[in-house]
C-alpha cells in the first residue's frame, strides 16, 4: 500500500476515500449501539422487576451534577460541530481553538464525573462488600438540612418495606449504574485522545476543505458518545425518581 499525499493506494479519488472511512464509523457505531442497547435492556428489565430499589437508587444520584455534565457535552457538541465547520472552510486559526474548547469540556465532564463517583464512595454505594443503602442517612453530611434527612430517611424506609431485600437490589442499580457510565466515560477519555492527535495534525495546517475526514469522523464519534450520555441521563436520573412518582 503507497500513499500519495492524504489519498492512499487502494483509492483511486479522496472522495471514495472519505466515504470508505465515513462507511467504516457507521459501522463501528452501529456495532456500539448493539453494545449499548444491551445494556440499556438489562437495566429495563431489571428495573421492571426491582422498581422500589432503582427508584431508591436513582433518587440518591446528584441530579444537579448530572444536568451539568448533560449542559457540559450539549456545548461540547457545538464546538466539535464548529471544528468540523472550519476544516471544512479552510479555517485553519480557528480549528485548533475548537478542538481545544472541546477537549476542555471533556474533561469538565470526566471531572464531575469523578466528583460524583467520589459521592458514592463516600456513602458506601460502591458495590461490593461495604454498600450500605442506608449509610448516607445514618451518617448525614455536614449542612444536611433536617427537613431533607427527615425525607431521605422516610424513603428508605418506605423502600425496606416495599422490598425487605431492598440493600442488595439497588446494589444492582449501582453496579448497572457503574458499568454503563464508567464504559461511558472510557468512550470519553478516548474520544480526548483523538481530539488530542488531531489537535496535534491541525497545527501543521494539515486539515483544509480538500481534506477533513479525520476531523469529520471523529466528529461522528464525538457526537455518538455524547447522544449514548442523553439516555444514560434519562434512564439513570430522571425517569421514577421517587418512590411515589
Amino acid at each position: 500500500m503507497h500513499r500519495t499525499g492524504e489519498l492512499f493506494g487502494q483509492y483511486q479519488t479522496l472522495e471514495q476515500q472519505k466515504d470508505s472511512a465515513t462507511l467504516g464509523m457507521w459501522i463501528f457505531i452501529a456495532t456500539e449501539i448493539l453494545f449499548f442497547g444491551g445494556l440499556f435492556l438489562t437495566y429495563t428489565v431489571n428495573r421492571r422487576y426491582y422498581f422500589t430499589a432503582f427508584g431508591v437508587g436513582g433518587n440518591m444520584l446528584d441530579l444537579a451534577l448530572g444536568t451539568a455534565n448533560t449542559a457540559v457535552l450539549i456545548a461540547s457538541s457545538f464546538t466539535m460541530a464548529m471544528s468540523v465547520w472550519c476544516a471544512q472552510t479552510t479555517r485553519k486559526k480557528f480549528l485548533p481553538l475548537f478542538l481545544i474548547l472541546t477537549m476542555a469540556l471533556g474533561c469538565v465532564f470526566l471531572g464531575i464525573k469523578y466528583v460524583e463517583y467520589k459521592q458514592k464512595f463516600d456513602h458506601h454505594l460502591i458495590p461490593g462488600h461495604s454498600f450500605d443503602i442506608t449509610y448516607a442517612v445514618n451518617h448525614p453530611a455536614p449542612g444536611t438540612s433536617p427537613k431533607q434527612l427527615a425525607s431521605e430517611r422516610e424513603e428508605i424506609e418506605n423502600g425496606f418495606a416495599a422490598d425487605p431485600y431492598l440493600n442488595a437490589h439497588a446494589q444492582l442499580y449501582f453496579s448497572l449504574y457503574f458499568g454503563m457510565t464508567g464504559l461511558h466515560a472510557l468512550h470519553m477519555i478516548v474520544g480526548v485522545g483523538l481530539l488530542l492527535w488531531l489537535l496535534r495534525e491541525s497545527l501543521k495546517g494539515r486539515f483544509t476543505a480538500s481534506y477533513n475526514t479525520p476531523v469529520e469522523i471523529v466528529g461522528l464519534y464525538w457526537h455518538f458518545v455524547d447522544i449514548v450520555w442523553i439516555y444514560l441521563f434519562a434512564l439513570l436520573y430522571l425517569i421514577n425518581r421517587h418512590l411515589g412518582s
